[in-house]
């Protein structure tokens, strides 16, 4: 075996070991692995563009960021904050539990509603701790952080329980191929109708720590209003 291409392999280690910038260490190992196998830089950079080229709808993500900056520039989070302060009676837990409820449906009916850099970070969060200020008053750091963490759990467990609940989401069609595969006789809609008694647990489940949530927090900053610490 011919071992010098693999050269590639120890430059991204070394690279990556050392902290030096990403995409230095992966073009040198690349242009490494190609004069060792051959390969022209001319045609190297070739290669590289065209593979830009063929997979340039993965970066389509990194147009989402000034989008969201632009947004919350002009006021998005302080219109979501707002309209949490005048729902009464609308507690963290209970905002994160709806808005679990409207991911799962969501996934249900296979909507994209966003996700962690889109929706969670410029609404659910902002909004989240505005209900806990409406609440509590002043909220310290810590439960910041936890809110933070509040929120971006329900986008997770959200569309991890309930994107198989769509007959033609691409995990459903993924699992029933790979049973059939296996010699189980099993379609997409088998797969999905046995997702939704998972997701409606894992929104049960969820709801009542979203509870215990809310609780915590009222036991904090009542013993905060009684002056304790």
């Amino acid at each position: 075996m011919y071992y010098l291409p693999l050269i590639g392999i120890l430059i991204i280690i070394v690279g990556f070991a050392m902290k030096l910038d990403t995409i230095a260490v992966v073009v040198i190992a690349g242009l490494a692995t190609a004069l060792v196998s051959g390969i022209s830089v001319t045609d190297f950079l070739v290669m590289l563009g065209e593979g830009f080229v063929n997979n340039r709808l993965v970066t389509i993500f990194i147009l989402t960021l000034p989008m969201i900056g632009l947004a919350e520039t002009f006021g998005l989070k302080n219109q979501a904050v707002r309209l949490i302060n005048n729902v009464k009676g609308m507690t963290t837990g209970s905002f994160l539990t709806l808005y679990l409820f409207l991911r799962e449906l969501a996934g249900f009916l296979s909507i994209r509603i966003g996700g962690h850099p889109q929706f969670v970070r410029p609404l659910v969060q902002p909004m989240a701790e505005a209900a806990a200020i409406s609440k509590n008053g002043e909220i310290d750091d810590d439960t910041k952080e936890e809110i933070k963490a509040q929120s971006a759990s329900m986008e997770n467990i959200g569309n991890f329980y309930a994107q198989n609940t769509f007959v033609a989401s691409a995990g459903t069609l993924l699992i029933a191929g790979t049973l059939e595969s296996l010699g189980y006789e099993v379609m997409a809609i088998d797969v999905a109708r046995a997702s939704i008694p998972v997701a409606i647990i894992a929104f049960i489940l969820t709801a009542v720590y979203n509870y215990a949530f809310d609780q915590k927090m009222n036991r904090k900053y009542r013993k905060y209003r009684k002056g304790g610490k």
